[in-house]
């Protein structure tokens, strides 16, 4: 991750350029053999391979993680204007605070990645369609937070405005590196957990309010069933006699939890057990009664999760 300028590497005054990606971003090797990526306005401008680079100069500097495709980072790192690359330094920063942890080697080569191609798009007059996911806010409320300052930092630092949306895709950023998951694992669930909220607002026939404290339950709740299918840990149950008393009493958000466990099946090649149909049912009858009262009744025959 970005250290403070004037870091180790830059200090020892002995460091010489490995490589000089252009007159901002030069890369050396540290004593532990490691690729450092040291930046700065003008480090490289005039340096040749094997120099002495100027301390003064480094204003951050970060290791290449060694897992990673270096010369697709070096590449990166080479082509992205500086701005755009001082720009994402400050916006990581800004999330680190928020979150209180470093963010890893990974977060800061993604976003500058994602952001090069946002400002590509817009200078081109492309906008793709704008995404609100308001389950995110729910699930995940440090990360959106710390996504929508790390964008205002990025805005702020370029003097011009993103798309509200890119809150919503740093967040997916920030998910994949605080949970070390490879990039994409985020936006994967969160889209099934929207195509299970379409299934049930289809179902349901009406637009369901995103503020509504059981809405929030309920997405909760698709997160957790969709991580159990993941882990392959299912809720099940012998008892029967439940499910069968929910598919009879709610026909409709039975037929909905159908069509539910019938999406599933095609995403991920798993079906839901009965248990997981019956919390289903539970959570799907408790948004029709809050969309049909103004204090929706607590659906107490059912079991409580």
């Amino acid at each position: 991750m970005p250290a403070p300028a004037g870091h180790d590497a830059a200090r020892d005054s002995t460091v010489v350029a490995r490589k000089v990606l252009n007159n901002n971003v030069v890369i050396t090797v540290d004593a532990a053999g490691r690729e450092r990526v040291l930046m700065g306005r003008g480090i490289g401008f005039g340096l040749k391979p094997e120099a002495p680079i100027d301390p003064a100069k480094v204003e951050k500097t970060f290791v290449l993680d060694a897992t990673s495709d270096s010369a697709q980072a070096q590449q990166l790192l080479r082509d992205a204007p500086y701005e755009v690359v001082e720009s994402v330094m400050r916006g990581v920063e800004v999330a680190e605070r928020r979150l209180g942890r470093d963010l890893g080697r990974r977060l800061p080569l993604a976003v500058i990645d994602h952001v090069q191609f946002v400002l590509e798009r817009l200078d081109a007059g492309v906008r793709i369609p704008s995404t609100s996911m308001p389950e995110l806010r729910i699930l995940h409320p440090d990360e959106f937070g710390a996504a929508q300052a790390m964008a205002d930092a990025i805005a702020t630092s370029l003097g011009r405005e993103l798309p509200a949306e890119e809150a919503v895709f740093l967040t997916m950023h920030l998910l994949n590196a605080t949970r070390d998951e490879p990039n994409g694992t985020a936006a994967l669930l969160f889209r099934r957990v929207q195509h299970v909220v379409a299934t049930v607002e289809r179902g349901l026939g009406v637009t369901l309010d995103i503020d509504d404290a059981n809405y929030a339950r309920f997405i909760l709740h698709v997160q957790f069933l969709l991580q159990r299918l993941v882990n392959r840990a299912m809720l099940a149950s012998g008892d029967t006699s439940f499910f069968e008393f929910a598919a009879r009493s709610y026909p409709r958000s039975y037929a909905i939890a159908q069509d539910v466990k019938a999406y599933v099946l095609a995403a991920t090649g798993s079906a839901l057990t009965d248990e997981e149909l019956l919390y289903l049912i539970v959570h799907v009858e408790r948004l029709a009664a809050a969309m049909a009262a103004p204090d929706p009744p607590v659906v107490g025959s059912l079991p409580q999760e």
